[in-house]
């Protein structure tokens, strides 16, 4: 697929025309003081994987509404004092999958956790296994209009408060240090990154990749490609609601997280990606708040992005973080 969006000079000066809700820091506040109401409860299960390198823990933990979650705690082998922390974050579909589909991170020296998606973990990967309980009004298969009749009912209202909650859960644990705690994601997981970078004031880091549910004024009319495609569908069927979608979606855009982000970024985006085009990709890092941020431009990728270069790239990059 050829260059299909803006000119390099173009994507680093362009800005969504995503508008901010009024209420939007009242509307995330209340969320998670909400979400605060329940018991943490996290729970760390030793597991018994075969790998001798690493020590690994199922987690649960009480995310939006006090709803159960899952996650790995992945430890490397003889860790007996606070270790920086990765919390991840997984892509559109997938869950946590298996253990040992995820040793990066704890083979460098740190404290991996990986949140499991409600209601995802059924489309690649190993599968994950957390429900989610709540219902929603008439959507289009998929996620994305999962609750759109309204910001209280949307589906990533849930998974955002999950994630902060994660985060929390996993900066519970003994050895891991709440101090140097980063969080990275691709796609799907990109977009949630950023949300948590916005909504946690202390990470020392964040590093989204091809990041989803950004800008969505301009994404859910630029590609055709799912699962962006799925709010068009959801409007073609409920014509003339566009106003009122957009004003869900506001409350959850990667842009407006972005804007309070106050933690070092690493972003990275790739020029043919038709899913998450990178315009959409450049308006939430250009909006990003912090002034110690950087992006990796993919010329001739498209959604796999850098793929393992990147890997390398963050591995680098967090040296000088945690």
């Amino acid at each position: 697929m050829p260059l299909f969006d803006l000119a390099d000079d173009e994507l680093r000066a362009y800005r969504s025309a995503s508008v901010e809700p009024e209420d939007f820091d009242a509307f995330w506040s209340k969320t998670l003081q909400e979400a605060r109401e329940h018991e943490l409860d996290a729970r760390f299960e030793p597991v018994d994987t075969g790998l001798t390198t690493v020590l690994v823990y199922d987690v649960t933990f009480a995310g939006f509404g006090g709803h159960p979650v899952k996650g790995w705690l992945t430890l490397p082998s003889g860790a007996t004092e606070p270790l920086p922390l990765v919390v991840e974050f997984v892509g559109y579909g997938g869950g946590r999958g298996l253990p040992h589909e995820h040793l990066l991170w704890a083979s460098s020296g740190r404290a991996h956790f990986i949140m499991d998606t409600r209601g995802q973990g059924s489309a690649w990967g190993g599968g994950g296994g957390t429900a989610d309980p709540v219902g929603g009004a008439p959507a289009y298969p998929g996620f994305m209009t999962r609750g759109i009749d309204a910001p209280d009912n949307y589906y990533y209202r849930r998974v955002f408060t999950d994630a902060v909650r994660a985060v929390e859960a996993a900066r519970s644990h003994p050895l891991t240090d709440a101090a140097r705690t980063v969080a990275i994601g691709g796609s799907q997981g990109g977009g949630i990154t950023i949300a948590v970078g916005g909504l946690v004031p202390d990470l020392a880091g964040i590093a989204p990749d091809v990041p989803f549910l950004c800008d969505f004024p301009r994404a859910a009319i630029l590609t055709d490609r799912h699962p962006y495609r799925e709010i068009g569908l959801f409007l073609k069927t409920h014509r003339g609601r566009a106003q009122d979608v957009l004003g869900t979606l506001a409350y959850f855009d990667g842009v407006h997280f972005a804007s309070r982000g106050s933690a070092p970024a690493l972003f990275s985006a790739a020029l043919e990606d038709q899913t998450c085009p990178p315009s959409t990709v450049f308006a939430a890092f250009n909006a990003w708040a912090h002034e110690d941020k950087a992006i990796e431009v993919y010329d001739f990728n498209d959604h796999e992005g850098g793929g393992p270069y990147q890997e390398a790239a963050k591995l680098r990059w967090l040296r000088s973080y945690v």
